[in-house]
């Protein structure tokens, strides 16, 4: 059986974007710059397996950390989304403790 690795990568897009749904939009770019960036890393790897020059052992370890880096890359998103969302009621409960200290004559320290 032909492997088109190409087609391999959209289904593995395609997989993600099932299981992230509404994130999928938040993800997306990322999600698609990490498996152009590791194509070359994914399609040596593809290949000495499917010339069988690695073992299957040794494949699923470095699948496993493909998926890691992935995983890593992903929570990096989530994480910089949580903070930009924490700074983001930051500034406006500040603003709401200012304009009310403001209108009570107290001043912001």
């Amino acid at each position: 059986m032909k492997f088109d690795l190409d087609e391999v990568l959209s289904q593995m897009a395609d997989a993600a974007s099932s299981e992230l749904m509404d994130n999928w939009k938040i993800v997306r770019f990322k999600f698609n710059s990490f498996l152009q960036n590791r194509k070359d890393r994914l399609e040596l790897l593809t290949n000495y397996r499917l010339q069988d020059a690695i073992s299957e052992d040794f494949f699923q370890q470095r699948l496993a950390d493909e998926k890691d880096i992935l995983t890593s890359e992903l929570h990096a998103i989530a994480i910089i989304k949580k903070v930009t969302a924490q700074n983001a009621a930051n500034a406006a409960i500040s603003v709401l403790q200012k304009a009310v200290h403001t209108a009570m004559g107290i001043s912001s320290v």
